[in-house]
C-alpha cells in the first residue's frame, strides 16, 4: 500500500529545485495564478513565512502579511501547480521553526531581525586574485 502511495505522490510530483530555497522567518513573494473564468494573472503575495509544515508532495508553507492593518495569513502548498514562483527577498534571523507569537504582535515589535552579511576572503586562491564572497555570518569558521 506504501508504495502505491509513493509511486503516485512520485508521479504528480513537480520540480521545485526552481524555487528558492526559504525557511520559517524569511520574507517571500509568493507569484501563484489566479484563473478568472477564461482569462489567467499572476499575483503576489508578499509576506513572512511564519511556518513550514509536512513533507513530500504535502509539505506546505504559511504567509503572513499586514494589509491595510490587518493581518492576512495564506497557506501554499509547496507542490501545487497554481505557484508560479517563490522569491526569496529576506533571510530572517529567528530562533523558532513556527512563528506564531507574531500575531499577538503589532507595529516594529512584529519586525523580523534580517541575518547580516560579513565579507569573507577565500585565502585558498594564493598568488591569484583573490576574490570576495559573501558569507551568512552565522557559517563562518575560524
Amino acid at each position: 500500500m506504501s508504495n502505491l502511495i509513493n509511486f503516485v505522490e512520485q508521479q504528480t510530483a513537480r520540480d521545485i529545485s526552481e524555487l528558492d530555497f526559504f525557511k520559517s522567518g524569511d520574507t517571500v513573494a509568493v507569484s501563484y495564478r489566479i484563473i478568472e473564468g477564461s482569462k489567467e494573472r499572476i499575483q503576489i503575495f508578499r509576506g513572512d513565512v511564519i511556518q513550514i509544515k509536512g513533507s513530500g508532495t504535502s509539505k506546505t508553507f504559511t504567509v503572513r502579511k499586514i494589509s491595510h492593518g490587518v493581518g492576512v495569513e495564506r497557506i501554499f502548498p509547496l507542490n501545487s501547480p497554481a505557484i508560479a514562483s517563490v522569491k526569496n527577498l529576506k533571510k530572517g534571523n529567528v530562533r523558532r521553526a513556527r512563528l506564531y507569537y507574531l500575531r499577538e504582535l503589532t507595529g516594529k515589535s512584529a519586525r523580523i531581525r534580517e541575518k547580516q552579511f560579513s565579507k569573507k576572503l577565500d585565502a585558498n586562491l594564493k598568488g591569484k586574485t583573490r576574490r570576495m564572497n559573501w558569507v551568512w555570518q552565522d557559517k563562518i569558521v575560524k
